[in-house]
């Protein structure tokens, strides 16, 4: 059992963290809110008290985000040089709006994996690397 913030024993959720994580909620409760701005994660979640203040996701989640939405984009920049031979400018106006919404549209969620991972890892037992 585990004391939440008013004091009441809560049992363990039983949540998948990783949807929680991809939903932007405390991986631990599946409730609470995972973000206080567009990438500040709270101290302590609302609703079981879960402290995020000791995770430390670096630069993770935004190494993939880069990785996938700039292959996506250079696929189809690629593709539309080869099937339709635009001039430059059409590429750019279709490419770099395109990175911009992917990388933007997914970091919340990245980041947000990216602690469900940790609070898993922690909760299976396996030591954190330092």
């Amino acid at each position: 059992m585990i004391n939440g913030p008013t004091g009441i024993d809560l049992q363990p959720a039983r949540i998948n963290p990783i949807r929680a994580g991809l939903l932007c909620r405390c991986p631990a409760c599946g409730e609470g809110k995972l973000f206080a701005g567009f990438l500040k994660v709270v101290d302590c979640c609302a609703v079981c008290g879960t402290d995020f203040t000791r995770l430390n996701t670096g630069d993770g989640a935004s190494v993939f985000i880069m990785q996938i939405s700039g292959g996506i984009s250079a696929f189809l920049a690629l593709g539309l040089q080869i099937a339709f031979a635009p001039p430059l400018w059409v590429l750019l106006i279709v490419a770099v709006p395109l990175v911009l919404a992917l990388s933007f549209g997914l970091m919340r969620p990245g980041k947000g994996l990216m602690i469900a991972l940790q609070i898993r890892d922690r909760h299976h037992g396996v030591a954190p690397h330092v």
